[in-house]
């Protein structure tokens, strides 16, 4: 878990580097279509055995985790990366909301206090004093409300679909809708608020900016197969721990791509966060 957290961060350093020749759409592109690459020589090696049966559901969570993806990448090239990091790992308190609303979970008073001090972290990251909020903090709160929304389905249909096809149903829909919104970019005029979704598209044009698309890919692979293997072999609660690792690696990766470091009040919402994500993920 811990080199799947340390990778993780890697991977959001990686996106704020390439943000700086590509739009956060594009990455989301070229790394889902070599994503997409992996999981279809995965699936040749070793056919799926599972028979499936719900597609609306696993297109579902394609959508809702390529909008997940897209908001967080889109939130790593306007904010620094430990705060958007941070955001993103929102995503086990809105599981638990989720999954009381959706599944018919039970919500404990632990949890309620959990979702509570979770959300106070929010508000101190986000600093919402005085008449405005930030709209790129907001964006990253709606991506880990969509990343959760893309576990809860997970929950649907892991037992009726092969893992594999489940990411392939993640980076074939965050390879075809990019693909949509850039053919439909040159004919619209978007709200300035919604440009980040219709940018113009432009093929990577060194050797290097391929190289860190492809080592991106890679490794992003590599974090989900350690993070699998850590939930395999290990006490849940522990890892979930753990897993918030990812937050300090963000803040020193951010620290070195030059964002300013973190105050006393993102601080204590970081903390809070963490708290609250690892209260709600415990076992009642």
């Amino acid at each position: 878990m811990l080199g799947s957290a340390l990778i993780s961060a890697l991977n959001g350093a990686l996106a704020k580097i390439l943000s700086e020749d590509m739009s956060a759409l594009e990455i989301v592109f070229f790394r889902n279509m070599i994503g997409v690459a992996l999981i279809l020589y995965a699936l040749k090696h070793t056919p799926p055995k599972l028979s499936g049966g719900k597609i609306h559901l696993l297109f579902t969570r394609g959508l809702f985790g390529f909008t997940a993806m897209i908001l967080f990448f889109y939130t790593i090239t306007t904010i620094p990366l430990g705060e958007a990091i941070t955001l993103n790992k929102t995503s086990p308190l809105f599981v638990a909301i989720l999954a009381y609303y959706l599944l018919g979970e039970h919500l404990s008073k632990r949890t309620v206090v959990a979702l509570f001090i979770g959300f106070l972290g929010i508000v101190l990251i986000t600093k919402p004093f005085g008449l405005s909020i930030s709209y790129e903090h907001i964006l990253g709160i709606l991506g880990g409300f969509f990343a959760a929304a893309a576990y809860a389905t997970i929950k649907k249909i892991k037992d009726i679909y092969d893992s594999r096809i489940i990411v392939l149903s993640f980076v074939g829909v965050g390879t075809l809708l990019p693909a949509l919104l850039f053919l439909i970019a040159p004919h619209i005029t978007p709200a300035v608020k919604l440009a980040f979704l219709f940018p113009e598209f432009m093929v990577p044009h060194t050797l290097t900016l391929w190289l860190l698309i492809i080592f991106m890919a890679i490794i992003s692979t590599l974090s989900q197969w350690l993070l699998t293997k850590a939930y395999s072999a290990s006490n849940l609660s522990i890892v979930g721990v753990i897993s918030y690792t990812n937050i300090p690696f963000a803040i020193g990766f951010g620290f070195l791509l030059g964002d300013a470091f973190p105050d006393g009040l993102t601080f204590a919402g970081i903390g809070l966060i963490v708290i609250g994500g690892i209260l709600v993920s415990q076992k009642k």
